[in-house]
């Protein structure tokens, strides 16, 4: 590969053309009109305007950016995370055109992007799902109290093609099943295009474990370990850590397989994530879904275990990355990432947008900075408020807790709300010190916390 087009924006379209210009490889980014001068465009060789900022007339119009792409001459393309990375007909028109594709197959794409569809292709890989029933439509009228009585109250109402937290409801009162599945699938048809609904079984007391995989093909994977991403507010991850805390090596070691077994059966190729719902009080696991592209927080794996994820991707999909052996992977230390964002903790985490007046990151020899933005750049309406990924590697958990800490007491943010507060009362909170964390943790501290 010669050149490479990056088709994100932000902290992670700076990323992939680092990691692509350390492999002597040419960069071309993409931009919005919102993104004009972005650090993105300024780190790229080439960068192309690919409409107004709105996402779906810019970063996911597929034809302006397979017109980039082709005047551009370049060899492949790499999604990132978010917009077009899990959309296999772009996949596929990127390999129509002979170029390289940086994510798995299409039809994998396709088969896992929708939720029910990975949970048959789960169990038939003998991974643990949890109770659920079959996709359903409004349409379809279904005995909604009849398949929930099959699972229990409470319970979760998902839209298939839902992710980020995104048409996913839970309901505890009966009462409110009809109204909550009819508003999660006009939802789901807004964001989505596809209004397919399913119940699953709710487990109270859960935490959020996912295993980083890599697939070579050929019914060859391996696990780059786990991390621990069960502080959450509204779905959406906010502080990931590697390794997970007070949890048993043995349960860790079933995770690990179940997530090989599942890209082994699918002949995955590329990196992935395979996301499972751990029940703390019996310290069971369920498979939640499968991503098919590089995580937000991919930087936690790379600090302990010291292997380039996205390098690996570029490789993989050119042909000339070696298989690794699952003895080969070792892990050092402990790692944390904090999501800075642009929001308000104190009124419903809502998004604040405005111009960076100063935007000062600490800095150590433990750390590492993913950003996209600068002193000046503006932060808009049109793009998720995450400011930047920071990430910290320690000899162990709280050698790590303290060195994030002081990256965060140098960290300045002016001109925009911000949760750098809110990071800080949660990492000194006493039971996030002592590992007792779960998917409510910020719910049920969120008087502390802000």
């Amino acid at each position: 590969m010669k050149k490479l087009l990056v088709a994100s924006r932000g902290e992670i379209a700076c990323r992939v053309i680092r990691a692509a210009k350390s492999m002597g490889i040419s960069t071309v980014a993409i931009y919005s009109e919102a993104d004009l001068g972005s650090l993105h465009c300024e780190l790229a060789d080439e960068s192309f305007c690919v409409g107004p900022a709105s996402p779906k007339e810019s970063y996911l119009h597929q034809q302006t950016i397979l017109d980039v792409a082709l005047s551009a001459n370049v060899d492949g393309i790499h999604p990132g995370y978010g917009f077009l990375a899990e959309n296999s007909d772009f996949a596929r028109r990127v390999v129509s055109e002979n170029m390289l594709w940086i994510g798995p197959s299409p039809d994998c794409i396709d088969e896992m992007g929708d939720k029910d569809s990975a949970r048959q292709i789960a169990k038939a890989a003998n991974v643990p799902v949890l109770p659920g029933t079959d996709r359903f439509t409004i349409d379809d009228e279904p005995d909604l109290l009849g398949l929930a009585s099959e699972i229990g109250f409470p319970l979760l109402v998902k839209a298939t093609a839902g992710g980020g937290g995104i048409g996913m409801k839970l309901v505890t009162d009966p009462t409110k099943l009809t109204a909550v599945v009819e508003s999660t699938a006009n939802l789901a048809e807004q964001a989505f295009g596809d209004g397919t609904l399913y119940l699953e079984r709710y487990v109270a007391n859960a935490r959020h474990i996912e295993i980083q995989i890599f697939g070579f093909g050929n019914g060859k994977a391996i696990h780059l370990h786990e991390r621990e991403c069960s502080i959450q507010r509204r779905f959406q991850k906010i502080i990931e850590e590697s390794p997970a805390p007070n949890l048993a090596a043995d349960v860790v070691a079933k995770m690990a397989i179940a997530a090989v077994s599942l890209a082994q059966h699918q002949n995955y190729q590329g990196a992935g994530t395979v996301e499972f719902v751990l029940d703390a009080d019996t310290q069971n696991f369920y498979f939640l879904e499968m991503n098919t592209r590089i995580q937000v927080e991919h930087p936690v794996t790379e600090m302990v275990t010291g292997r380039d994820l996205v390098k690996m991707q570029i490789s993989q999909s050119e042909g000339t990355q070696a298989v690794i052996e699952q003895g080969e992977i070792m892990t050092s230390g402990a790692a944390i990432e904090c999501r800075l964002y642009a929001e308000d903790p104190s009124f419903h985490f809502i998004p604040s947008p405005g111009e960076l007046t100063e935007f000062t990151i600490g800095a150590n020899e433990n750390a590492r900075i993913d950003t996209g933005y600068r002193v000046g750049d503006s932060v808009t309406i049109h793009y998720d408020p995450m400011l930047a990924k920071l990430v910290v590697w320690g000899q162990d958990r709280t050698q790590a807790i303290t060195q994030m800490m002081d990256l965060l007491n140098q960290s300045k943010v002016k001109g925009v709300k911000n949760n750098i507060a809110f990071l800080q009362a949660t990492l000194k909170h006493p039971q996030f010190i002592d590992g007792m964390i779960s998917t409510h943790f910020v719910d049920e501290h969120l008087n502390d916390l802000i």
